[in-house]
């Protein structure tokens, strides 16, 4: 594929998938008014065992399979003891998550022994949810709170062992404009900023690092596998899941982006 293809181009070609109701964007939409608008939205909540601040704007982790699934894929599971008590987790080396929301991933993976954790979300109001979340559970000294739109605030010499983002994986149509920044994390216009993941996040690695995408059935799983083959990469399923979301049964990948075979 011509290396000037661009993402509109790609998202605008036939997927080869039927039309569905999980993958429309108009759907997704409604359900982040829908979680905006929730009348009985904790400012805290409960996830794994530990409580969480929520402020508005910012994806709602418990009214969606999708954070703990990540957790899972990514083998994140805190001690329960308390901090310092017990022996400390195998070192994990540096993550960096794009996208972080409240900070749920983030936290968890410096508890789950992740030394150094970059917290990276392009929503100002993310960003300091999951500073809250960071001052909460005491992890002050090994994860950042960052914000940035995916690598562009990042200093260009850092480096991690895991790169990771649970996108936002509706496709949305290449000229819809966010109308709030909750929007942000369910739909990507035109599969923008997944082409740019794609392409960039292998130059954040260190050697032998991985670069992992939780991505889903309502996505739009060989438009990305265009989009991975027009930047070089390939896309290799690590971990799958199937739940039902409502009425909907919706599949769950762990995806590790690898240069082209």
């Amino acid at each position: 594929m011509s290396e000037t293809t661009t993402a509109d181009e790609l998202s605008t070609a036939p997927t080869g998938l039927p039309a569905s109701p999980t993958r429309s964007h108009v759907r997704s939409l409604a359900r982040c008014e829908a979680a905006r608008t929730h009348q009985d939205l904790p400012r805290v909540f409960t996830l794994r065992g530990r409580d969480w601040d929520l402020l508005d704007e910012v994806f709602a982790p418990d009214l969606s399979p999708s954070t703990e699934l990540a957790l899972d894929f990514l083998g994140l599971s805190a001690p329960s003891a308390p901090l310092g008590a017990g022996p400390a987790p195998v070192s994990r080396g540096r993550m960096l998550e794009i996208g972080s929301g409240a900070g749920v991933v983030s936290v968890l993976a410096a508890l789950s022994g992740y030394d150094r954790v970059v917290a990276a979300d392009i929503n100002e109001h993310a960003v300091r949810n999951t500073g809250l979340n960071i001052a909460r559970h005491g992890v002050g000294d090994r994860v950042r709170a960052v914000h940035s739109d995916l690598f562009a605030a990042l200093p260009p010499a850092e480096r991690f062992d895991t790169v990771f983002w649970s996108s936002n994986y509706v496709l949305a149509p290449g000229d819809y404009v966010y109308r709030n920044d909750c929007e942000q994390a369910f739909v990507d216009p035109g599969y923008a900023a997944h082409r740019r993941f794609l392409a960039e996040a292998g130059n954040w690695t260190t050697p032998g690092g991985a670069v992992l995408l939780h991505f889903s059935s309502r996505g739009d799983l060989p438009l990305l596998r265009r989009l991975a083959a027009s930047c070089g990469r390939s896309l290799l399923v690590r971990r799958s899941q199937e739940v039902r979301e409502g009425e909907d049964p919706v599949e769950h990948l762990l995806l590790e982006v690898t240069p082209a075979l």
